[in-house]
């Protein structure tokens, strides 16, 4: 049987997940409270729309010791919490409190192998966008949500000699039960728990997957692993998905039922 293994959600664009017991599935397809903040470079303005690109702030994609933050953000009293060695902030989404965050990741990141990124033009001050609450920095238009099976990622794990888990690649839904790779040939529909969706297409992954997400250190040419050990054309593990007729709830431990 195919079941819910793990579920995050990402407070911060670009940052680590909060795991969570359930996920609320929005209409539009976005994770309620997923990348609902972002560190944006000085030079980038507020977007529009519910996108915005990895190239505008700060993203694992570039900046790898970012793997090695903690956030988590409290729905009620509106504060994110952002651990990493011996600094430990925590603040509300005040001008005051947006600044202080965003120092303090500035202040981290001036202390890693990432540092002289920052002396780009345009990248400070950083500013800390969005409300906390609202889903809209995704990379695309559409809001969609990332699943792939705890079978895959083992596989690859055993394929390379740096510690491979899910969290490198930073999926709302990871599943167990299924075989390796199975998730990446579904079509059609699947349930899961209360929600319907549509399968959208396999995900071609960046290079945010070769940071070891404990230590920030690029360790695993996994991209490379991906099209030769696996023959795959592009570098894939997951898939997207879309509910169907409105959102939902889904909870770990929900039946995953395919051809729903």
């Amino acid at each position: 049987m195919i079941r819910v293994d793990a579920l995050y959600r990402y407070p911060v664009k670009g940052f680590s997940p909060e795991r969570r017991d359930s996920l609320v599935i929005q209409d539009d397809g976005r994770v309620q409270g997923d990348r609902a903040l972002v560190f944006r470079f000085a030079d980038a303005l507020e977007p529009a729309d519910a996108t915005f690109p990895k190239s505008r702030g700060l993203a694992l994609m570039t900046f790898p010791t970012l793997a090695r933050v903690r956030l988590s953000f409290d729905d009620t009293a509106h504060t994110l919490r952002l651990q990493v060695d011996d600094l430990d902030v925590t603040a509300d989404l005040s001008d005051e409190g947006r600044a202080r965050l965003s120092e303090a990741v500035t202040a981290y990141l001036r202390t890693t192998s990432d540092a002289k990124l920052l002396d780009a033009d345009g990248v400070l001050p950083l500013g800390l966008l969005g409300d906390g609450a609202t889903a809209r920095f995704q990379d695309r238009p559409r809001g969609f949500i990332s699943l792939h099976g705890s079978a895959s990622v083992a596989d690859l794990d055993a394929a390379v000699p740096a510690p491979v888990d899910d969290r490198r690649f930073r999926s709302n839904i990871v599943i167990s039960g299924a075989d390796a790779w199975a998730e990446l040939d579904w079509t059609g529909r699947l349930r899961i728990g209360e929600v319907l969706f549509d399968v959208q297409k396999p995900i071609e992954r960046c290079a945010a997957i070769t940071a070891n997400p404990d230590t920030g250190v690029r360790d695993a040419r996994l991209l490379r692993v991906l099209t030769t050990e696996f023959a795959q054309d592009e570098p894939t593990l997951g898939i997207l998905l879309l509910p169907v007729d409105g959102g939902g709830t889904v909870r770990e431990g929900d039946e995953v039922v395919l051809d729903a």
